[in-house]
């Protein structure tokens, strides 16, 4: 039979049988959505939290207190936590050969009013190196000013979404606004940023960090940025500051840092075993799929057994027959596979409209790989159905159409 001939058949055939046909293309359509969707939505939180932390280049380690490391042995049960860092530490750091710059940051919550307005927020204590590190600019005002680590100030640098909040269309430069119990005089505005490292730059408020010290009565350092003047000095920097560190630290290495390579390499292969498992488990609906092509095709066999032995009557061959059964299986598969992917791409694109921050993309070898299993599963199913039929004797089929 001619291509021609087999697609117009079949065609027809699924006219004649819409809600069969319906059925099969809904199926085959949800998993090849299912399976396009979920590696995209996958892929555009991988590449989201990937581009957090590359924000902070090649040339930062990030020092976190106590020692992070899996040593196999029972957890500590008597509360023993690690020993502060201290701005002290920071500042011995900072005359590091090959240090170019220090950010300490010290976090906390605090209530931030302006008049009648008053909003919670995250309030972060830093100095004007972590504008530097982190890529920060003011769309108004100036960034923290330089001051030695263990001065305070009451000045401030707001995001924009606690300056609309706060103060609205007015000006806020110049202005005091009281967080806890202290206040402070905003002297910049940050330009809108997102969320970024897991805190939202926009609603955020930055003070120097020994005034942090002072709202939060803590002496201690969430963590510590430390830039290298190259990439390439970050191994020899490390050593130097484990060892500074433990002779500060009466000998005890009790702290943690982590580079951006390292924080990149491990989240990638992370999220990559993620992605492949939750798309694993999508493509299972499609296994369901196929399960319900085979169903429909050993029913659609015995109704047209009939049908079968009119054609090998006529001269068609085993193979003519088998064709016929594999052409409607694989056209059912072509326009589930297309209905699904265009379902997928119109969620994606839904939804990075809502969620403008988040590249909800799936790459190319996931549609390919989605399309490509689809079609495979129908085929692989349908086989056995359609071989069943090029096998049927044109005799008995004619017999049973009599009976």
């Amino acid at each position: 039979m001619r291509t021609t001939d087999l697609l117009r058949f079949n065609l027809q055939l699924i006219l004649r049988h819409r809600f069969r046909s319906l059925m099969i293309l809904l199926a085959l359509a949800i998993g090849v959505a299912a399976v396009n969707l979920l590696t995209g939505l996958g892929e555009g939180a991988k590449a989201y939290v990937l581009s957090q932390f590359s924000l902070l280049g090649n040339q930062t380690l990030i020092m976190l207190p106590g020692k992070k490391e899996t040593s196999g042995g029972m957890p500590p049960l008597t509360g023993e936590a690690p020993r502060d860092i201290t701005l002290d530490d920071a500042d011995a750091i900072s005359r590091l050969p090959g240090v170019s710059a220090v950010a300490p940051m010290l976090v906390g919550m605090a209530e931030v009013r302006f008049n009648a307005r008053q909003r919670e927020v995250v309030v972060a204590g830093t100095n004007s190196d972590y504008f530097r590190i982190r890529q920060l600019q003011t769309q108004q005002g100036q960034i923290l000013p330089q001051l030695n680590l263990d001065t305070a100030s009451p000045v401030a640098v707001i995001g924009s979404t606690l300056k609309r909040e706060l103060f609205g269309n007015s000006p806020a430069l110049g202005q005091w606004l009281k967080a806890g119990d202290r206040r402070f005089r905003v002297i910049g505005i940050l330009d809108s940023k997102g969320q970024a490292m897991g805190m939202d730059m926009n609603d955020l408020m930055l003070i120097p960090v020994a005034s942090a010290q002072v709202l939060f009565n803590q002496p201690g350092l969430f963590r510590v940025f430390i830039e290298s003047q190259s990439s390439e000095a970050i191994p020899d920097i490390k050593q130097r500051i484990e060892q500074l560190m433990q002779r500060r630290h009466d000998g005890v290495a009790d702290i943690t840092l982590v580079s951006q390579d390292a924080i990149l390499s491990t989240f990638a292969a992370i999220l990559s075993t993620l992605n492949l498992a939750v798309s694993g488990i999508a493509a299972i609906s499609l296994l369901v799929a196929g399960i319900l092509i085979m169903n429909v095709t050993l029913i659609s066999v015995s109704q047209r057994t009939a049908e079968i032995g009119l054609l090998k009557a006529l001269g068609a061959s085993n193979r003519d027959i088998q064709q016929l059964f594999l052409s409607e299986a694989l056209l059912m598969a072509l326009l589930g596979a297309i209905c699904g992917m265009l379902l997928s791409e119109l969620s994606l694109l839904a939804m990075r409209l809502h969620f403008s921050y988040l590249a909800f993309y799936t790459p190319w070898w996931a549609r390919l790989l989605a399309f490509t299993v689809a079609v495979l599963t129908a085929m692989l199913f349908a086989w056995g159905p359609s071989r069943r039929a090029a096998r049927l004797s044109p005799i008995s089929a004619l017999q049973s159409r009599q009976n």
